[in-house]
């Protein structure tokens, strides 16, 4: 051993990870993990007139409270509301025997993230179906054949 400080070691007072601390503001809807992952709005923050975070649920209800650094509280991620493609290409695995497509991920927020959708042979075959019906009725609704 060199003797010298290892900051990953948690008996060292580094934290693992490198993300910041999630630290909630007013208002922020946050899970609490000691209370099940019960879901709250910061309606007081530590300091505040108050010594530790305060969270009420969303519909109303009685407060309750989380510890003051919020090693309890988790953010609430924002509900995805649908996927686009992205312009790469689809590959596919014959180890493990299924096939891949990058997608943009859409959030209620606004916030994006990229995925890859999975597919077996099976959901191949009924993609491939379910977009030729969307293409025919694409065709037809532009006076193609039907």
């Amino acid at each position: 051993m060199s003797g010298r400080p290892t900051p990953h070691l948690p008996s060292q007072g580094a934290e693992l990870g490198t993300t910041a601390p999630f630290l909630p503001q007013l208002g922020d809807l946050a899970a609490d993990t000691a209370r099940n992952g019960r879901v709250g709005v910061v309606v007081a923050l530590p300091g505040e007139g108050a010594a530790t975070y305060h969270l009420r649920p969303p519909g109303g209800g009685p407060a309750w409270s989380a510890p003051a650094d919020a090693s309890t509280l988790e953010p609430v991620p924002a509900r995805p509301t649908h996927a686009t493609l992205l312009v790469t290409d689809a590959v596919y695995d014959p180890r493990a025997k299924q096939g891949s497509v990058a997608i943009l991920v859409h959030h209620e927020d606004g916030g994006r993230s990229e995925a890859a959708l999975i597919l077996t042979p099976a959901d191949l075959e009924r993609l491939h179906a379910q977009t030729g019906r969307i293409l025919a009725d694409h065709e037809h609704s532009r006076g193609g054949a039907p």
